[in-house]
């Protein structure tokens, strides 16, 4: 019998989250971002994330991270204004 068979299912399961999503968890102050994309644009969307070892959500906040690196160099840092929360 394995280790892995012997732990209780909870601890398995995470071990399991852990394994193949890293450390991450969820950080429930994040905000929620439901976009619509045309069909063709969100084919290419995951083919690009693929291609570069990323989820699609992934790849989408590595583009808007760096669109607002681009902006920011250009134009100077954006100030925390907490009205938009």
């Amino acid at each position: 019998m394995s280790i892995l068979q012997t732990l209780p299912h909870k601890t398995f399961l995470n071990i399991l989250k852990i394994r193949f999503y890293g450390d991450y968890m969820r950080n429930k102050q994040n905000k929620h971002l439901g976009i619509e994309v045309e069909p063709e644009l969100h084919r290419k969307l995951h083919y690009i994330a693929k291609y570069e070892g990323r989820s699609a959500n992934g790849q989408i906040l590595y583009l808007i991270r760096r669109c607002i690196r681009e902006f920011e160099e250009k134009n100077g840092k954006i100030e925390n204004d907490n009205s938009n929360s």
